[in-house]
């Protein structure tokens, strides 16, 4: 885990500066492709993301250690070709799990925070899930096990595989040639992202496009079909936690109000969509059906709620980073306790920038794990770092709650929010 850490103490500042770089070039090109909550919504989801990494927060059904032990023929030395072998087998395992999330209804909600940015760009490639709490995909690593791969190559492969997938995710690169029939490109992934009739689930490709190619997924990006990214199902909020929830909740609503116990049973596994009939009618979600006239979600305006955002955003990155960096001082249960600190106060920003009242539970959460942890421990995670900390993190708190008093009075609420 120390390393993992070494590598996003260098990840995350390059992805940010990209971040930046793609903003202002679009800016000087005149292309819209930028929105500044959304961006703040999309990084929000990587720093749940990566959060529930570090804190190991997903059920080993079957560790790769096992397979390796038990199944494996031969051993592959670590060398070149291993790291070569592993990374187009890697490719080839995330080709199959990747459209598996996007055709089976219950592995949709594993995915679907993925493709909620309304927009494509490179900070939307952050929107990575909480919502797989358990490895179900092991499975598609027995070829590598099977070789005997050493488990430290398939540790390195994994992050620099998922790193290698951030470059393509804008609309300033046009199609690249030769390059179109070999690799996944910004072109093919625009494809992939789109809810278009003629582009939905189509280029599940991580790295090489050969494998859409080969088992018929393919789909060009044309000229004269624009592509219109989102979900077909609009989420409606800059939320991460509960995007990462929405589509499980509205299967469990389903399995209990339909009246048919064969859909109660199959409707988790049925193609990614799949509402009972009867449950339908009476409960109908709203569908984009013209994807031309949907007018995207937008539930803010003004600098202040931006400066907002922005501030919170990155005071958060910054204290992730900084516990990150000192584990060595708390105990598992205590670093435990301020991701979960780090998961309200994003959840209770993020729904103040939806203009929902939800925020005040979650404020009264965040100051309820902040004066826990005084009454557990007798400290907060950053008392100590230098003359004033504790008073410099008492005064944040307190003027976050009254920021979120401040917005939701009546009237100021009225003049910030565009829909609520």
């Amino acid at each position: 885990m120390e390393a993992y850490i070494k590598i996003l103490n260098i990840a995350i500042p390059i992805f940010v500066l990209l971040i930046g770089i793609e903003w202002v070039i679009a800016v000087l090109l005149h292309k819209k492709v930028v929105r500044s909550v959304d961006v703040v919504s999309s990084l929000s989801s990587g720093l749940t993301n990566t959060i529930k990494d570090v804190l190991g927060l997903t059920i080993i059904i079957v560790s790769y250690d096992w397979l390796v032990d038990y199944i494996a023929f031969i051993s592959m030395p670590v060398g070149v070709l291993t790291f070569v072998v592993v990374f187009i087998l890697k490719d080839f395992a995330q080709y199959w799990s990747h459209r598996w999330e996007h055709r089976i209804n219950i592995f949709w909600n594993r995915h679907v925070i993925h493709h909620s940015s309304e927009d494509f760009n490179l900070a939307c490639a952050l929107r990575q899930p909480i919502s797989n709490l358990a490895n179900i995909f092991i499975f598609l690593y027995i070829p590598m096990a099977l070789l005997g791969v050493p488990t430290i190559v398939v540790a390195t492969v994994a992050p620099l595989h998922l790193f290698a997938q951030f470059w393509y995710h804008t609309q300033l690169i046009n199609k690249m040639g030769f390059l179109e029939h070999i690799v996944v490109t910004p072109s093919a992934h625009r494809v992939h992202h789109a809810i278009n009739d003629i582009y939905l689930d189509r280029n599940f490709a991580a790295i090489f496009i050969i494998w859409d190619k080969l088992f018929g997924t393919y789909q060009e990006e044309l000229e004269d079909v624009t592509p219109v990214y989102g979900v077909k199902r609009p989420v409606r909020t800059w939320n991460p936690i509960i995007i990462n929830f929405q589509h499980l909740l509205l299967l469990i609503r389903d399995a209990w109000h339909t009246n048919s116990w064969r859909d109660k049973l199959t409707l988790w596994f049925r193609p990614t969509g799949f509402r009972p009939k009867d449950v339908a009618e009476r409960f109908p979600e709203y569908t984009i059906d013209d994807v031309y006239s949907y007018q995207k979600y937008d539930s803010e305006k003004g600098l202040v709620l931006k400066t907002f955002a922005w501030t919170q955003l990155f005071i958060h990155l910054g204290l992730m980073l900084l516990v990150f960096n000192r584990m060595s001082d708390f105990s598992v249960v205590q670093v435990m306790w301020f991701g979960g600190f780090l998961f309200v106060s994003i959840f209770t920003f993020t729904s103040i920038l939806d203009g929902s009242k939800i925020a005040f539970v979650g404020e009264a959460l965040k100051w309820m794990v902040y004066i826990l942890s005084y009454l557990i421990w007798e400290i907060w995670f950053f008392d100590g770092l230098f003359d004033g900390s504790r008073i410099l993190f008492f005064s944040y708190m307190l003027l976050s709650l009254g920021f979120m008093i401040y917005i939701f009075s009546p009237k100021v609420k009225e003049r910030y929010y565009l829909s609520t």
